[in-house]
């Protein structure tokens, strides 16, 4: 979406959830679930509209780890790089991972824009180490084969959908 088509999307869920400094994570999430992240601009009209000083919105958005300011892909890819995942080999993952879908080290975000992949510190499935999140599903004792069989089916799914 381009420039005021945005906002104008940005200003209906201001008008659902109110202007009052209370709403002001329920309005980010909503923001970011509709554009998988929170564009520079947004956050300076949420500000303006719920009379916040622009500073204490990009703290928000910079204090949560659910908050995003780069644009994420369509599918979420984490990957534990917890004590348990990190002694259980999680590198062979990370490596899979950056294979399978192009990435350089320094990258997140495929360019097509339907992945994104992230190494976090703890995922809390110590007890399945190594474990990979796709999607926001958990996914166990994972194995370099196994996280490529999935990033396959992750593939077929968007063929299957491009196809109707």
């Amino acid at each position: 979406m381009k420039g005021k088509r945005k906002l104008d999307r940005v200003q209906e869920i201001i008008r659902e959830y109110g202007t009052s400094e209370s709403a002001l994570i329920p309005i980010l999430q909503r923001v970011q679930a509709e554009y998988r992240y929170l564009p520079e601009e947004v956050l300076t009209f949420v500000a303006t509209a719920l009379n916040l000083p622009p500073a204490k919105v990009y703290g928000v958005a910079t204090f949560y780890a659910q908050f995003s300011l780069e644009p994420k892909g369509k599918h979420i890819i984490r990957i534990c790089d917890g004590t348990a995942c990190h002694v259980r080999k999680n590198q062979s993952l990370i490596d899979t991972a950056r294979k399978k879908l192009g990435l350089r080290e320094d990258q997140k975000t495929t360019d097509d824009m339907l992945y994104t992949l992230e190494i976090v510190s703890c995922i809390g499935a110590c007890a399945l180490a190594p474990a990979v999140v796709i999607d926001g599903k958990v996914h166990g004792q994972m194995t370099p084969e196994k996280l490529s069989e999935s990033l396959d089916a992750l593939e077929n799914e968007e063929k299957t959908e491009g196809d109707k």
